[in-house]
């Protein structure tokens, strides 16, 4: 199909709208920015020009961290409501800003120049946030001793973490605040990785290197070091798993915490899923807890292991999470409303499997 000449590809429109093409993406698949056109060949997404400014709104509310959900009330809605909804939302970011006024304060009278120039800086605290959001995906089998650890890879301006079990799979990224080394790649110690969060939450930016044995080397604002040591062999090819996934049928969008809630609250084993269309109904089949969703495509239903699904779910944030399903028996992406490049893939329970 050849576009109009009229349409604009998503790199453009990403260039003047400010949003990455991944974000297009995630906003066109929850409703907010539906592209003109998708090609039902290739899969690529066109644009209108006039489209430019929803866009650029969308950008904006959610720099100023408004929810999605009330991004679309706003959006969609009168001007007088979405001022209101605006004025709450931002008299709520002034209580936050007030504290990280004080917190910031604390923080500074600890600051000193690194001691040595990383090969790449990025913020503490998104460094701990990814680091614990992908931990519930690392492998516990010593026996496959590269899955018990986190990959970290340091590339094009950013420091990406992945973690598998080989049932499911996590990975997120950290934008670099500064670069000067070469790009690097080692799967460090999930445990040594582990023990170093809480303390990058105190530094404003913290330096990642690798040492003469391969150890990955954090260092934070006031010189101080940790040590991750590497984990041996060959960590799994993410990348070419997640590129031949098959494309979903089934899209549901619903709330984190209820979702994580009624699996939780479930009976331990397997349970299920089933999505029709405007719920997802969570259970055993008996006390099952039905959920509003948002859903897009057929229905399905699914059956996974609870404390496997469970783990995933810990993984996301943000008040909602997008499902992407292609089938009953091939893995389920998991994509957070509030981080679009962090994803997880759930591996379902085979209809055999189940007892």
């Amino acid at each position: 199909m050849t576009p109009s000449p009229d349409l604009i590809t998503i790199g453009i429109m990403a260039r003047l709208s400010g949003l990455t093409p991944g974000a297009l993406r995630f906003y066109g698949d929850c409703r907010l920015l539906v592209p003109a056109m998708v090609d039902p060949v290739t899969g690529y997404r066109y644009y209108t020009v006039d489209q430019r400014e929803r866009a650029v709104t969308i950008r904006q509310l959610r720099e100023l961290d408004v929810p999605l959900e009330d991004v679309g009330r706003i959006l969609d809605g009168d001007a007088e409501s979405g001022a209101a909804l605006l004025d709450e939302h931002v008299a709520e970011l002034h209580r936050r800003a007030e504290r990280a006024t004080r917190l910031a304060s604390a923080v500074k009278s600890r600051l000193t120049a690194l001691a040595a120039p990383p090969a790449v800086a990025v913020p503490g605290r998104l460094l701990a946030d990814t680091v614990e959001r992908v931990l519930p995906s690392i492998a516990m089998d010593p026996k496959i001793p590269c899955l018990t650890g986190i990959l970290v890879e340091v590339n094009a301006g950013a420091v990406v973490l992945t973690a598998t079990n080989r049932y499911r799979l996590t990975t997120g990224s950290v934008t670099a605040a500064a670069r000067t080394g070469d790009p690097f790649r080692t799967v460090a110690d999930s445990s040594a990785l582990r023990g170093t969060a809480t303390s990058l939450r105190e530094h404003e930016n913290v330096g990642l290197a690798l040492d003469d044995s391969g150890a990955l080397t954090l260092t934070g604002a006031d010189g101080g070091r940790h040590s991750c040591p590497a984990v041996e062999g060959t960590f799994p090819d993410y990348r070419s798993m997640l590129a031949a996934l098959t494309p979903p049928v089934t899209r549901v969008i619903v709330h984190r915490d209820a979702l994580a809630g009624a699996v939780r609250d479930a009976a331990a084993g397997t349970i299920d899923l089933r999505v029709r269309a405007t719920a997802l109904t969570v259970g055993h089949g008996r006390h099952d807890r039905v959920l509003p969703a948002d859903v897009t495509g057929a229905d399905l239903d699914l059956a996974f292991d609870r404390d496997g699904l469970g783990a995933a779910l810990d993984t996301a944030v943000g008040p909602e999470v997008l499902l992407d399903i292609a089938s009953y028996d091939r893995p389920v992406v998991i994509r957070s409303a509030a981080a679009g490049d962090l994803t997880t893939l759930a591996m379902p329970v085979r209809r055999e499997e189940r007892p």
